[in-house]
């Protein structure tokens, strides 16, 4: 019966820090930006496809 005891302090005080690094983070301004991660994808795409056009196009040092 004690080591339940144990455990359910032990869980408490865990989920005490992680409510007490929420709140600093939400203070910290963590979760102000909504709008960049839901077009990110859109932009990483295009930085690939670029990427894959310029390696794909012949120089003068590799032209064989």
């Amino acid at each position: 019966m004690g080591v339940i005891y144990v455990l359910l302090t032990i869980s408490i005080i865990v989920a005490i820090i992680f409510f007490i690094a929420f709140i600093l983070s939400v203070r910290n301004g963590q979760y102000d930006d909504t709008y960049t991660p839901s077009i990110r994808m859109l932009f990483d795409d295009e930085l690939v496809k670029e990427g894959k056009e310029k390696s794909s196009v012949p120089t003068k040092n590799n032209q064989s």
